[in-house]
């Protein structure tokens, strides 16, 4: 059995089977935080759709390009619904279907219709190599377009019409922005405030219109930077990885198959690889995202205290000046001591229910350490002016620690999690 990850937090991009995504996410403890950044819009009776068939019965094409099952099937139905399926479905049987992979594949075979080729790769590129080295000069060629407005696939038919081919478009679906775009923007502020570690990605068009939707708020820069640091973006497929590349997000994870299921066990490697185990006083400590793990129990921690804990546990009981903390954790130039004074005092006091302890050493900095026997929970790690600053520890860091309820509203938008604790985020 994969072993537990609550402790992290997820952000799902996704319109279209995103409750999927967070079912299989929270088997592992995960929370997600949904904020769709794409919305599938049916382009149900649209007389473009069904004049475009109209023209394909009455003179059907040679080559069909099947580019996405959901389109596939949505064009049949809608076809179907209009009296006028068998007929379709005659005139495609007479040309020579490609497909651009099983999923597509399958939903051409579920019509009763066969597929000549369909691409290993499962891109349009490829797709595109096949018909361009076979020829399609003269060829009638039927195009099933997928929700984007004028990019890869807008580049297809321009190439085969290049080519010499005649092709005819099928639009079946639009993708836009969402309507709401308040759940998008609030996860691209927890991805740039290192409260997820992780956002997934199931088609190119959600990265371009979460950049949008973040460049709309002049936060662009700090997701990109966020995507480049803490947090992984991760792609369905090598498509939307390349999407994610050309739009400046040059790390990310992408499985071997472009399907939910290994893209679900590929982001779960990568957040198993970053559970950090240490020894504090002999102890074992785990550090699982936002959660620290010991023999004691579990604790969630917001992220500026994961970051403060992370300093200090690279070196285990070696003191760490408050200097260098506020550097590692803050960032250079960021000259407020009492940053880092409220934030231990917070630290210890989560952690020490746990049997780990942040020690004060005068005029010197701070250190890691077991908590005393019979003293954890107490609160005291023997630093007064930290203690005292506790109380004012909510005004200076919001306490958005890992573990989220079943359901959390966050805004507009929903955090969904398994952890065993939960705070909720407050509106901004």
């Amino acid at each position: 059995m994969a072993p537990q990850l609550d402790g992290f937090a997820v952000g799902v991009t996704a319109d279209r089977r995103w409750e999927e995504q967070a079912e299989l996410l929270q088997r592992r403890g995960i929370t997600v935080v949904h904020g769709p950044a794409i919305r599938t819009l049916p382009l149900i009776s649209d007389p473009r759709l069904l004049a475009a068939t109209e023209e394909l019965i009455a003179h059907p094409p040679d080559i069909v390009v099947a580019n996405t099952a959901i389109g596939v099937r949505a064009w049949l139905s809608e076809v179907e619904s209009h009296g006028r399926g068998d007929a379709l479905v005659a005139a495609l049987r007479q040309a020579r279907i490609v497909a651009r992979g099983p999923k597509a594949a399958g939903a051409v075979h579920a019509a009763g219709l066969d597929v000549a080729w369909r691409a290993p790769t499962e891109t349009l590129a490829e797709l595109r190599d096949r018909l361009l080295t076979g020829g399609v000069a003269g060829a009638r060629v039927a195009f099933q377009r997928d929700g984007a407005d004028g990019s890869e696939g807008g580049g297809l038919a321009d190439e085969l019409r290049d080519a010499g081919a005649e092709v005819v478009e099928i639009p079946v679906y639009r993708w836009q922005l969402p309507e709401d775009v308040r759940p998008a923007l609030r996860l691209v502020e927890a991805a740039i405030e290192a409260r997820l570690h992780a956002v997934t990605f199931t088609s190119g068009p959600a990265v371009r219109n979460l950049l949008a939707i973040a460049a709309a708020e002049q936060l662009d820069g700090a997701l990109l930077a966020a995507f480049a640091g803490p947090v992984t973006a991760v792609c369905v497929g090598p498509v939307c990885a390349a999407t994610a590349r050309r739009h400046g997000i040059e790390r990310t994870v992408t499985p071997s198959r472009a399907r939910l299921g290994p893209m679900i066990r590929a982001l779960g490697e990568e957040l198993e690889a970053r559970v950090e185990e240490l020894q504090v006083d002999g102890r074992p400590v785990a550090v699982r995202g936002s959660a620290v793990v010991t023999p004691a129990g579990q604790v969630g921690l917001a992220a500026r205290e994961v970051q403060l804990l992370r300093a200090l546990a690279e070196r285990p009981g070696v003191v760490v000046s408050k200097g260098e903390l506020l550097a590692r954790v803050w960032g250079p130039g960021t000259g407020d001591p009492h940053l880092v004074e409220v934030t231990v005092a917070r630290l210890r006091r989560r952690l020490e229910p746990v049997g780990v302890a942040v020690a004060t050493v005068p005029r010197r900095g701070y250190r890691l350490t077991g908590a005393p026997q019979g003293v954890a929970g107490s609160g005291g790690s023997g630093d007064t002016d930290d203690a005292d600053d506790a109380e004012d520890a909510d005004d200076v860091e919001d306490d958005l620690g890992a573990a989220g309820e079943a359901v959390a509203e966050v805004g507009c938008g929903a955090m969904v999690g398994a952890g065993p604790r939960a705070s909720r985020e407050r509106s901004p």
